[in-house]
């Protein structure tokens, strides 16, 4: 597959492929969450953990740090997190005793994973563990460099130097959207996500963070704000950033630099 390659799994957990390495993305590898039930696209494959060398976590929110997802990774998978992310979450103490690596970062610090290089990079997010308490770690984006580049947000708002901090690449994977009718402070809409776009000016773009969960109970309340933020992105990228071409992916779709879209 030409690379940078990205799959859309649902929310914010998306496998990045570059230079044979598999790059995850936020996991959530289930159907429900606490009052959230998914109601788009199906749970991922259980090949998504088993397959990733390295899983990204962007912040601590239990939609982005999902203990039980994190505990389906391989032995010896490494696993990012926000410094202080151990502190804050002691679950996360019992990870290494799977197997798994777990390496806490700042933003600019770098890892190697083989021939691929993973940076983070700053997010404009609450890094709280709601809604278990005060305890907190910087929100996180991530820059994964192999033979493309890609970046990937996690949740953010826009913020001064974006473009600067996250630099040249082929590919953004972009939060436009949310789990409820209303989003907070510290998250890109598909108007703001549109003009992040045109801000990082990539070659392409991925809307993500969408269409995926919804509380229980809510099924009709705004519906629109379930699927509408895909579409509304593309449509305000056309106009923000018309250089940069979308690829409105459904779960389980593949995208790539070279190729558009393709199918699970």
């Amino acid at each position: 597959m030409p690379v940078p390659a990205v799959t859309w799994w649902g929310h914010a957990t998306c496998t990045v492929q570059d230079s044979g390495v598999r790059v995850l993305t936020d996991p959530l590898l289930t159907g429900r969450l606490a009052h959230l039930r998914r109601r788009g696209g199906p749970v991922p494959p259980a090949d998504a953990a088993r397959e990733a060398d390295v899983a990204l976590v962007s912040h601590l929110h239990s939609d982005h740090l999902h203990l039980p997802s994190l505990a389906q990774l391989a032995p010896g998978t490494a696993v990012l997190l926000p410094r202080g992310a151990l502190r804050a979450v002691p679950g996360l103490r019992r990870l290494p005793g799977l197997g798994l690596e777990l390496f806490e970062v700042a933003p600019g610090d770098e890892v190697r994973v083989g021939p691929v290089t993973v940076r983070a990079v700053p997010a404009e997010h609450d890094g709280r563990r709601l809604p278990f308490g005060s305890a907190r770690a910087p929100a996180l984006g991530y820059v994964v460099s192999g033979e493309g580049v890609t970046y990937f947000a996690g949740d953010t708002s826009l913020f001064d130097g974006m473009e600067s901090e996250i630099g040249p690449c082929d590919m953004a994977l972009l939060p436009v959207g949310g789990w409820g009718p209303f989003l907070g402070p510290g998250h890109l809409n598909p108007h703001r996500a549109a003009e992040a776009a045109r801000r990082i000016a990539p070659r392409r773009s991925v809307p993500i963070h969408y269409g995926t969960f919804w509380p229980v109970g809510m099924g009709r309340v705004r519906r629109h704000e379930f699927q509408d933020p895909g579409r509304d992105f593309v449509r305000h990228a056309a106009r923000t950033a018309p250089e940069v071409a979308v690829d409105l992916l459904l779960h389980g779709e593949s995208a790539s630099v070279d190729r558009r879209r393709a199918g699970r």
